[in-house]
């Protein structure tokens, strides 16, 4: 982005080592900053059931900032879960489990230097 902007981050996950979400989120990493008055982004990899960013934009929101938009590079509206849709969209993606480009499953994969479908005998040997 070729505006003045501060970045933060949050690391927050609701899949643990499955491959679908477990309705509980949990904040690993909150951020360092105040978001009051604020105008803010989430930039997420994947929107998915949409229960984590439904938590999130409830939690962000309480902060009071001037605005708040979900950003998703991928989204995959087949599996949602609750009234959520990205506000800026890169790619909507079919339901099919997806690693790659920083997404991973249970660690591994997140070095691939492309998004790919997982092969489903890799989960459901499990």
């Amino acid at each position: 982005m070729s505006i003045h902007l501060k970045m933060d981050f949050m690391s927050i996950s609701s899949y643990g080592d499955a491959q679908k979400t477990s309705g509980i989120v949990r904040i690993n990493k909150d951020m360092d900053s105040s978001i009051t008055n604020k105008h803010v982004i989430i930039a997420e990899d994947i929107m998915d059931s949409g229960l984590t960013l439904s938590y999130l934009t409830r939690l962000l929101s309480e902060r009071k900032p001037a605005s708040l938009r979900v950003c998703a590079l991928l989204d995959k509206p087949e599996r949602r879960e609750c009234e959520i849709t990205p506000d800026y969209c890169g790619f909507t993606i079919p339901n099919k489990f997806v690693v790659g480009y920083g997404l991973d499953y249970k660690g591994y994969y997140r070095n691939l230097p492309y998004v790919g479908v997982l092969s489903p005998r890799v989960y459901e040997e499990q």
